[in-house]
């Protein structure tokens, strides 16, 4: 919809439940999720008018959140396709998906940095769910708050990085 809220246009169409959309830096591109009636979620593109969706995930687990990275060229997401909740990146074409969080812990809800060498995300390793941040490798991992009660939904600053 236009920012004054008129000009709705539904984008998706059919029986399962599609959630969180993300879109792409260029504004071309819709990354979203979508519920198989409840059995699994899987990640999904499509052009920003709702045209040429493609699946990029295909998982009996739960791939949820996709969020693009400022340059275009990945995809990072949570899954539990390892029998627990970690972050994973892909290629913007569904390839070369790739574990990138190494801890016991769930961690979940993926935000890149502006200039795309950081993911700050949440955990529970230890306790209560907390920010932490990592290089976009996994490398250099980083608890940022410590809360007695769960923080959720990091987001960047447009200069950070």
């Amino acid at each position: 919809m236009n920012a004054d809220g008129l000009g709705v246009k539904r984008l998706t169409t059919g029986s399962d439940n599609d959630f969180a959309p993300h879109w792409s830096k260029d504004g071309a591109k819709i990354a979203f999720d979508r519920d198989h009636g409840g059995v699994n979620f899987d990640i999904f593109v499509m052009n920003s008018d709702g045209s040429g969706t493609i699946q990029l995930t295909n998982s009996p687990s739960q791939e949820e959140f996709p969020v693009w990275s400022p340059d275009g060229t990945k995809i990072a997401f949570f899954s539990d396709r390892d029998g627990q909740v970690h972050i994973y990146a892909m290629n913007a074409d569904g390839t070369a998906v790739k574990r990138i969080s190494k801890d016991t812990g769930a961690e979940a809800l993926p935000a890149w940095s502006p200039d795309g060498t950081k993911i700050a995300y949440v955990s529970d390793r230890s306790g209560p769910g907390s920010i932490y941040v990592m290089n976009a490798d996994g490398t250099g991992v980083k608890r940022l708050t410590n809360a007695s009660e769960e923080d959720r939904d990091p987001a960047w600053s447009p200069g950070a990085g």
